[in-house]
């Protein structure tokens, strides 16, 4: 069948509701992981998705990052967190589009890109989705591990030493006990990592209540007005005040973006798309505004209580417990720091590559091995994080790697949405019959792939290309939108050059 006639097909396929079994399905396809989960084991309500996305929020790259924008924006703090809350509502929207189809067919994202990718095309997106999600990783156990250094140098007194890329040894033994530590939770299954993220949500919270109490005492009178002064900049002014507001939405949204892509991964455990929806609005904008809250403040108040003008505010809230002096204070705040900054390694940077390598060869490759591959993978990319790729910025690692991503969503969502009207069928996402809507031309369409390599390459040049930086914060939004449109436009011009199919 040509990509035209799977098209044109596909439009006019009627909807049916997602199985429990999948008949026949081809064994290059299929494997239990990428199976459609029964209704019967969809046992995650609003709280379990909240969950996913505080952890997400609350982790130490979410904090770093957040602290990052409130001083590389030059503008007033309260400005920065309108910005900041106004992604998080776009991000619900989007993750709302994104994780539909998946609630309602009860399967992962490496499976619901076949119809816009083709059966054996949609390997391609899932191994992007895969290979960013395992630099993100590496990124992540970094930040986790600086949790676990924290209260070895408390309570060691800051032995030092020589460093190895960057690190010292007590940043290395942490960083091998936070790689482990996360496999061994990873091995027990996803009932574990759930009852993990459901403790570590609260307990970052209350840590982080009780640092912004010690710092606000201290700082007085002081704190609120830093709020406002300490990072705005007399350059940012006018557009260039507009650009930066809607520069940091667009940072904030690549941030979320690994997660925005394959949401499904975790949505089709949801009992409900109500729940889902629920969920996600409570762990996005809600829970966002309240870590942002807390991030401004306590960035503000600890430059006002530790740090001399002029100074960089400190963008890691470890390093800000570290000038508390309270060896008690430290130790907790590196248990839960590292707690929720493990839980959303696994959630956002663990399942979903492990569900992508396996959709690459289902037959040899299980859940299982891709997670071990994922962090064997993730490993050397973390620990080459300090003397390499942090010498980039977080927002600018976290732009590309958006960009890398984004338009994939754009295809996802156009071809659900508009060019298939949510008209899909969930066995013939399992199907090798040559005669499947999404067979196309050998199980691939190409011309998905031409869309998204444009839209890729336009928006990866935005973050890079010194012509097109003023675009830098924006590369998300903009390889979402280009993503889409081409995808549109070609599969309607094969469209209408095809003739109409019989359909049965």
């Amino acid at each position: 069948m040509t990509e035209t006639t799977a098209a044109s097909s596909a439009q006019q396929r009627q909807d049916t509701p997602p199985q429990s079994a999948v008949p026949a399905p081809a064994p290059g396809l299929h494997n239990e992981d990428l199976a459609p989960v029964p209704q019967e084991k969809r046992k995650w309500g609003a709280f379990e998705v909240f969950n996913v996305w505080t952890n997400d929020v609350q982790s130490l790259a979410g904090y770093t990052l957040a602290a990052s924008l409130f001083v590389s924006a030059g503008l007033n703090g309260w400005y920065v967190f309108a910005a900041i809350i106004l992604a998080g509502v776009f991000v619900n929207w989007l993750v709302n589009l994104s994780g539909s189809p998946s609630v309602k067919h009860g399967v992962p994202y490496a499976v619901i890109a076949r119809p816009s990718m083709g059966v054996l095309g949609a390997k391609f997106p899932a191994l992007v989705r895969g290979v960013v999600a395992i630099f993100w990783y590496g990124a992540q156990t970094y930040f986790a591990s600086t949790a676990v250094a924290l209260a070895f140098n408390a309570a060691l007194d800051h032995p030092g030493g020589g460093t190895f890329l960057g690190l010292d040894v007590i940043g290395w033994i942490s960083y091998v006990i936070v790689a482990v530590l996360q496999v061994v939770i990873f091995t027990r299954g996803i009932d574990m990592i759930t009852r993990f993220l459901n403790f570590a949500g609260p307990a970052v919270y209350a840590v982080m209540v009780v640092l912004l109490i010690m710092i606000w005492v201290r700082a007085g009178d002081e704190m609120i007005p830093a709020v406002g002064s300490i990072f705005a900049s007399d350059d940012v002014t006018g557009w260039a005040a507009v650009s930066a507001f809607f520069g940091v939405i667009g940072t904030m949204v690549a941030y979320f973006a690994a997660v925005i892509i394959n949401f499904g991964d975790f949505s089709r455990f949801s009992k409900s798309e109500r729940s889902m929806k629920l969920g996600n609005f409570t762990g996005l904008p809600v829970s966002l505004a309240f870590f942002t809250f807390l991030s401004l403040f306590i960035t503000a108040g600890a430059y006002v209580v530790y740090q001399d003008a002029g100074e960089d505010p400190m963008v890691n809230p470890t390093d800000i417990v570290e000038q508390t002096e309270s060896v008690l204070l430290a130790v907790v705040a590196a248990i839960t720091f590292l707690l929720a900054t493990v839980g959303i390694n696994l959630v956002a940077n663990f399942i979903p590559p492990a569900y992508d390598l396996a959709n690459l060869a289902p037959q040899k490759i299980s859940f299982k091995i891709g997670g071990y591959i994922t962090a064997a993978v993730g490993f050397v990319i973390g620990g080459l994080w300090v003397a390499f790729i942090d010498d980039a910025g977080l927002p600018t690692f976290v732009d590309t790697l958006g960009a890398l991503l984004a338009p994939l969503y754009g295809v996802l969502i156009v071809d659900y949405y508009v060019i298939r009207k949510r008209r899909v069928r969930t066995e013939d996402m399992f199907t090798l019959d040559p005669n499947g809507p999404y067979y196309y031309r050998n199980g691939w369409n190409r011309g998905a792939l031409v869309a998204v390599g444009l839209a890729a390459v336009f928006a990866v040049a935005t973050v890079w290309w010194e012509r097109l930086e003023h675009l830098e914060g924006f590369a998300w939004i903009i390889g979402a939108l280009l993503g889409g449109t081409f995808y549109y436009a070609v599969m309607r011009m094969n469209a209408t050059s095809a003739p109409t199919p019989d359909v049965g």
